[in-house]
This record gives structure tokens, sequence and C-alpha cells, in this order.
């Protein structure tokens, strides 16, 4: 299941909120330190002036008047006959830049309130971060959407693709957006594989068939001519090598036509029981049978007598005895007690001519092979695994339910 906290748009809306959250914060920073930086010049300035005005009429707020002159401003007034500032902003209601500067040996100080200054400096603190806020809940939605529209052909291309990995080669995406647009030149390679891997799988397929039928009307003479050589040890060594090259062709041909998806399967009321009693019955070596009821279901007879024979053969080549075979209502189980199924053989299912690993004996891996087309043919589903205490699981589930 998608987490929705990984998906693209809500992390493009963290990115966007991040982002106008650090430059609101940013400009805001420069704006009020501009503006304070402003303030306190003009206050500066006009506290000059009001110390000017009293130096001239011989007035000054010192002494006899509170607050006291703050130290640090003595302390800058010693020592010279320049006027000096100090803001004094000690008390945060009324904030206060001073100014002083010794005129005939006395101190001379006047007093420039900077609330009102303040009072805006808020103000406009307050209006930057409303500003901050609206602007950062009309990007961060504007962000998400955004995302998630690019999302959504994400998501497409990532479903087409699984398609096609699925073996929907007629899967495409098809155009989105314009040449240019990141996400359109991911589909349109997506395209262009699924293209490329559809025409190389029916140029091997027409291969596998061509050849199989090529074979068929010189493996028929080569048979007759097997057949009317005079028994002898050497003659039966021939007739068991062109019976392995004449069920090698026929199995061939069954792939290709298993591959182009023409077989269709022919259903019939089939009791599971005595169906599979005599498989078994037939398959030339022993099968410890277990059976769960008695269901009667509807399949194709001769197709799911080709994937049981078939997985018993391959648990009887390349597994080792006991081989098993149990039915608990419409899943048939075929075990063996040998090293059980590759990696490649779990991972990604059966493939032709690959046994996946050597400790599985040696053979055209075409025998699991066709028990799985033959199994999407009559609609059921068969799947590889181990068994925990050993040996390979392989496990038919037929769709049919009882007649």
């Amino acid at each position: 299941m998608r987490n929705p906290l990984r998906s693209l748009s809500v992390r493009m809306a963290v990115l966007a909120a991040v982002a106008v959250t650090v430059a609101s914060g940013s400009i805001g920073f420069l704006i009020h330190q501009s503006t304070k930086s402003r303030q306190l010049y003009y206050g500066r300035v006009s506290a000059r002036d009001d110390l000017a005005r009293a130096i001239s009429s011989g007035q000054s707020d010192q002494p006899g008047l509170a607050p006291p002159v703050p130290a640090p401003l003595a302390a800058r007034a010693q020592g010279t006959q320049l006027a000096v500032t100090y803001y004094d902003d000690s008390d945060s209601a009324w904030p206060v830049m001073w100014a002083a500067q010794y005129f005939n040996g006395r101190l001379m100080t006047a007093q420039y309130p900077m609330s009102s200054e303040k009072r805006d400096l808020e103000a406009l603190d307050r209006h930057t971060f409303y500003a901050a806020v609206g602007t950062v809940s009309v990007l961060v939605p504007l962000a998400a959407f955004g995302a998630e529209f690019a999302g959504r052909r994400l998501r497409r291309a990532a479903r087409t693709a699984h398609r096609i990995a699925a073996g929907d080669l007629d899967a495409r995406i098809g155009p989105r957006g314009g040449s240019g647009d990141e996400v359109h030149d991911i589909s349109a390679a997506v395209d262009s594989m699924a293209d490329a891997l559809q025409q190389r799988l029916h140029a091997e397929q027409r291969f596998t068939a061509d050849v199989a039928h090529e074979l068929r009307t010189p493996l028929a003479g080569l048979v007759a001519a097997a057949e009317l050589l005079p028994d002898g040890e050497a003659t039966e060594l021939v007739r068991d090598r062109v019976r392995a090259l004449r069920s090698l062709t026929e199995n061939l041909l069954e792939v290709s036509r298993l591959d182009a998806r023409v077989e269709t399967a022919d259903f019939v009321a089939v009791p599971l029981r005595e169906f599979v009693a005599e498989t078994v019955a037939g398959i030339g070596f022993e099968v410890l049978l277990a059976v769960t009821g008695d269901l009667v279901v509807r399949t194709d007879p001769r197709r799911l007598d080709r994937i049981l024979t078939n997985l018993l053969v391959n648990a009887h080549r390349h597994g080792r005895a006991p081989i098993e075979l149990g039915i608990d209502g419409p899943t048939l189980t075929v075990r063996d007690h040998g090293p059980g199924f590759p990696p490649d053989i779990l991972s990604q299912g059966p493939s032709r001519f690959r046994t996946g690993a050597p400790e599985r004996g040696r053979g055209h891996g075409l025998g699991l092979t066709i028990a799985l087309g033959q199994a999407r043919v009559i609609g059921a589903r068969l799947e590889f695994g181990d068994a925990y205490d050993g040996g390979a699981v392989a496990r038919l589930t037929l769709p049919g339910t009882p007649d």
C-alpha cells in the first residue's frame, strides 16, 4: 500500500512550505532591520536637534528631570565636545533616544521618545507575518496540486510498467504532456522499451514455432527409420534419443501456441478425486496421494492432466522421494523432498531452457513453462515455493466451482 506521507505531492507541499517560510522569514528580517535602522537614524537626528535647541536656550533635561542619564551615555560624552546619542530600550513600552553634550562644563541632554516608532515596527512585523502565512496557504496547495498532477502521470507510467513486466506487452502509457516534459520523456521511453520488448519476444516466439514446425517432417522420417532398425542395444539407444527429440519438438510447439495465446479451454465437469487418481496411476512412479473432500470442478481435463503430469515429472526428475500430491478443495499441491526451487524460479517464475540451478538436475525448463501456460489457459493460479523443512512445492488453485 502506498504511503501517503511519501507521495510526491506531500513532499512538494512540504518543500514549498519550507521554501516560502524561509524566504518570508529572510525578507521579513531584512525589512525589519532596514526599518529599525531608519527609525534609529531619524531618532538620533531628532534627539540632536532637541539637544541643539536646549543648548541654545540654556535649558536641558538635566538636572532635576527623571529618568537619570544612562551611564553608557555619560561615559560616551566624557572627553568630547560633540553630541553623542544612546538608544535606551530598558523600558520596552517607552523606548527613548538620548542625546548628550558637554557645554561650558555642564552635561546637556535631550530625549526623543521612540514609542510610536516601536509600535510601527511591531505592526510591520505582524503584517509581514500575516502576508507570509497567506502566501504559504496559497502556494502550498498549488504546489501540492501541481505535484499530484505530475504524480498521477508517474503512477500511470509505473502501473503500465508493472503490467508490461507481468506479461501484458500491449500495455502502453500513451502521449502525455508536450515534448521536453520529463514525464512525457519517461512515458515515451517506457512505451519504446515495451515496443522493442514485444518485437523481440514475438520474433523469439516465431523462431521457436518455425524451428519446431520445420523439425516435425524430418523427425517423423527419423522415427520411422529408427523403428526399422534391427533390435539391439545401439538401436534402443537411438530410439530413446529420437523419442527425446520428438518430445522436445512437441513441447516447443506447445510453448509457441501458449505464447501466442491462441489456446482455448474446453470446460467440463470433472470429479477431482477420481481424475487425480487416474493421473497418478499412469504417471509411472510412486506418488503419495492425500485427498480432502470430493469436489467437482469445471475445467479442461486434458490441460489439467498436462499440468499435473508436468509438475509430478519435474518433482520426480529434479527432487527426491517421496513425491506428494495433496488435494484440499480446489487446491492441488505437489511437493518433493529435494533441494527446492532455485531463487530464479521463486522470484521470476519458470523460463524455457533454464532449470535454474545445477542441483535441480538437467532439463530444458519446458515442463514448468508449459504447466504455467496451461494454468493460465484454464484460469488457474500456479505458484512455486519451498517447504519450510526442505523440498519444492508447486500449488495449483483451480477457479472452478462445484458443478
